[in-house]
């Protein structure tokens, strides 16, 4: 049995690297190209995860929101179409709400949704 044991030179020279001579074809270029592949390779997979990560969700337009805005209570639905009429005209949102803070200043509702349905 000690006829098969390694010896120790043998064993170290298992454990090392596995290179190819230095006189194989390719050599240091081949070692250069290949890093230089792997690593574009690499590059261009995190950028198409990092595109998937960040990519913008289509919003539909805001005349999707109004129309879910009839099964919200009354002042919240005047509230809603503030904000929607505030995105659509703002001059008009700014003449509509210069008595907001004062008591009975919210704008009737009847009238924001004209005017929300104008700017449409």
């Amino acid at each position: 049995m000690a006829e098969s044991a390694l010896s120790r030179d043998a064993m170290l020279a298992g454990l090392r690297d596995i290179r190819l001579p230095a006189d194989a074809p390719g050599g240091l270029w081949a070692d250069l190209l290949a890093a230089l592949a792997l690593g574009l390779m690499l590059a261009v997979l995190a950028g198409l995860v990092l595109r998937l990560m960040t990519r913008a969700r289509p919003r539909g337009p805001i005349a999707n929101a109004a129309d879910g805005i009839h099964a919200l209570p009354e002042e919240d639905q005047r509230l809603a179409l503030l904000r929607l009429l505030k995105a659509r005209a703002p001059d008009r949102y700014a003449t509509l709400t210069q008595a907001l803070y004062q008591r009975g200043g919210l704008p009737d509702i009847a009238v924001l949704r004209a005017e929300v349905r104008r700017h449409d």
